[in-house]
């Protein structure tokens, strides 16, 4: 039985990664800050056998070796780490105070660095490291600031991890969603300039799922993804890719700003 690790698991696009693996057959590791998410993480999957969770913070000194002391003791080995935890909101360059950029950095970069670094060793020819990014690692981000700048970083770790380890048989990958409906992203579709940039900018007629990524990650945790390597695949409908408008964009009236 395979084994996964998955950060940011109590919720979200890192929920839907952690179920849809154990779907597939492997044992999951799910990481989060929330006790009661993560029971229901546990109850999601249904079987005490492929699960174990932990209640951590990740950007705490000690949490990579709780991780992956937890996996390594439940199932003596690691073959997949899922790094997916992350916030959003963020600000512009000039709106960014210190202790904002350290916390985006922390939990975004040097927390899967970390963990990243912990999980290596325990890997055998045929594992992966997926890295949750964006696209705003991709094409910067209006307002992105230290959130480009971590997940840039992110994507950079990427390929790095898989060219020092690729030699061994360990993969690394990232997967860049797109705006997708999660509890965190509903309150920022609220603002309606926010909900126009996505909405009448992405030529595939919806927004991105959960299941999307989830989907996209097990892909490349399969058989199939056995020569996928040091790759970003952009999951977001051709929003970054293309320079798509829609009709009601390209047919409504322009406003000058006084």
């Amino acid at each position: 039985m395979q084994v996964a690790i998955v950060t940011g698991a109590s919720s979200g696009i890192g929920f839907g990664c952690a179920t849809k693996l154990a779907e597939t057959g492997m044992a999951v590791v799910g990481a989060g800050r929330d006790e009661n998410r993560l029971a229901e993480l546990e109850a999601a999957i249904g079987d005490a056998d492929r699960v174990a969770t932990i209640a951590v913070d990740l950007t705490a000194d000690d949490a990579p070796a709780r991780i992956v002391d937890l996996a390594v003791t439940r199932w003596g080995k690691i073959d997949f780490l899922i790094n997916n935890a992350g916030v959003g909101s963020p600000k512009p360059l000039h709106e960014t105070d210190d202790e904002s950029l350290d916390y985006f950095l922390g939990l975004m970069l040097r927390a899967p660095f970390r963990l990243a670094r912990d999980v290596i060793p325990h890997m055998q020819p045929g594992s992966a490291i997926i890295n949750i990014t964006s696209t705003f690692a991709v094409v910067g981000g209006l307002r992105g600031g230290a959130y480009s700048a971590a997940k840039g970083g992110l994507t950079s770790l990427t390929m790095h991890i898989a060219c020092q380890y690729g030699p061994q048989g360990i993969r690394c990958n990232a997967v860049a969603p797109g705006v997708t409906l999660t509890p965190m992203v509903a309150q920022r579709l609220e603002d309606s300039r926010f909900r126009k940039i996505n909405t009448e900018m992405t030529p595939y007629p919806r927004l991105g799922e959960v299941d999307d990524i989830a989907s996209t990650v097990a892909f490349l945790c399969s058989d199939g993804a056995a020569f996928i390597n040091g790759q970003t695949i952009v999951v977001d409908g051709g929003w970054s890719s293309t320079k798509y408008l829609s009709d009601f964009a390209l047919n409504s009236e322009w406003v000058d700003k006084q």
